[in-house]
């Protein structure tokens, strides 16, 4: 589990470069890469019973550069490419700056969910594959309207605040991990899915953002949490 779990830190280093140069596609898709390989280090540890310290240690580590660093350096690059009004020339060469947020409420987010008994099958907060999967597909999906005149800045940093909020909040959110196929006990995740499928198809990369979006609504009504 260990090994994958260094896939997944390699993975997000290599994310962390390409966002850095501002090719967003490779970004995304090391970044996806990444949340498979978290995905079966989890089910290797379990699977195998080979649960650890310095696993977890590890695990969090590397979820911090793949899913803290490489989208805070997606919005960092975006944000030095957009297009800023004269009124906000001033503030241009700093406000890319406040991307890091990403990456530090990340960090709490990981933190706390290591230390959250309440957090054993489900999750409280956003998760952090998901907010950097949000952050790669929408950069990626809307990148000419995003560095057009019609978009401005402050309201990517809104965006930033808001999902840096998010990853911390107490909202419960349903995990995505099944322990049967039934319909009864998993009708939040099949339709997940299935919309899922309809939005890449009718969307593309902003599918992608476009169901964390809806995970994050239907996390917000489901009663059970």
């Amino acid at each position: 589990p260990n090994t994958v779990t260094c896939l997944n830190l390699f993975s997000g280093c290599i994310a962390c470069v390409m966002a850095f140069e501002a090719r967003y596609d490779l970004a995304l898709l090391f970044i996806i890469l990444s949340a498979v390989f978290d995905f079966f280090d989890g089910m290797l540890a379990r699977v195998l019973n080979a649960h650890s310290i310095i696993g977890k240690d590890l695990d969090s580590l590397a979820d911090d550069v793949s899913f803290g660093v490489a989208p805070s350096l997606i919005v960092f690059s975006l944000l030095k490419e957009m297009y800023y009004p004269a009124s906000m020339e001033f503030i241009a060469p700093y406000l890319p700056y406040a991307a890091f947020l990403i990456s530090v409420f990340s960090a709490l987010r990981l933190a706390k969910f290591n230390n959250d008994t309440r957090q054993t099958s489900s999750f409280i907060g956003l998760p952090v594959p998901a907010n950097a999967l949000f952050w790669g597909s929408f950069v990626v999906g809307a990148h000419d309207f995003l560095v057009s005149e019609n978009c401005h800045p402050v309201y990517i940093l809104l965006l930033v605040c808001l999902f840096s909020w998010l990853l911390v909040s107490e909202i419960p959110m349903f995990s995505l991990k099944v322990k049967s196929l039934a319909w009864k006990g998993n009708e939040l995740r099949y339709i997940l899915i299935a919309c899922a499928i309809i939005f890449v198809a009718l969307w593309g990369f902003l599918g992608i953002s476009g169901t964390i979006l809806l995970y994050i609504v239907l996390s917000i009504f489901n009663k059970k949490g």
